[in-house]
């Protein structure tokens, strides 16, 4: 989608943006490198964090949140989806064998997400004759990190949990392999927010639909 710049201002005047976003960034910094090349006369000002952020009262023009929103003083347009996926390595798999169950985990080394904000670990869900089953599973390792577990399970050292286009290139390339796919369960949605019942600057204007159009995930 090619957008024109709305904004009436020279091209030497910079137009300052302040964005929060989570960190786990790889959905969205391909975007942002799309959008300041497209409009140079807007300033992203970017902060990479979990932790929950006021939008109006720290100044921000917008944020991308995952869940769903619960701030009505914010207005949102959804970003795309993402679905959780278990994966391993081939040379894992071919060690300990494919598990066919989620019980089957249970034999297996699991490889678990430390949330940094809240110091709990990300559970792992299941379908289960249609019902979220959450399994209390081997706690082999534990890193507080998204792309960490994936480099460490893509080395061989257990099965992960996690999002699917974090892993979408290595499930591409065949460092990883997706297991008890037809018990996934979990999704989750991208959304953009920002304050509502006021005008849209242009620039932020500009930005939503930018962002919006050019989003990889599924809609």
């Amino acid at each position: 989608m090619q957008l024109e710049p709305a904004f009436g201002e020279s091209p030497a005047t910079v137009s300052p943006l302040r964005v929060s976003l989570p960190m786990i960034a790889k959905p969205f910094v391909s975007i942002f490198g799309e959008f300041q090349s497209r409009y140079p006369q807007i300033q992203l000002d970017l902060e990479f964090t979990d932790r929950l952020t006021d939008v109006i009262t720290e100044g921000f023009d917008a944020v991308i949140r995952s869940g769903v929103p619960r701030d009505s003083g914010l207005s949102a347009r959804p970003l795309g989806t993402y679905r959780m996926l278990t994966v391993g390595s081939p040379a894992y798999l071919a060690r300990h064998g494919v598990p066919q169950q989620p019980e089957d985990l249970h034999q297996h080394a699991c490889i678990h997400f430390r949330f940094p904000k809240s110091g709990k670990l990300q559970a792992w869900l299941f379908n289960r004759d249609d019902q979220p089953v959450e399994l209390e599973l081997p706690r082999s390792m534990i890193c507080n990190s998204v792309e960490g577990r994936m480099d460490l399970a893509i080395q061989g050292l257990g099965l992960t949990y996690a999002a699917d286009f974090v892993v979408c290139e290595a499930l591409a390339d065949g460092r990883l392999v997706e297991v008890l796919e037809d018990f996934t369960w979990e999704k989750g949605q991208f959304n953009l927010l920002w304050p509502s019942g006021r005008q849209v600057p242009p620039k932020l204007r500009v930005f939503i639909e930018f962002f919006v159009a050019n989003m990889p995930l599924t809609r």
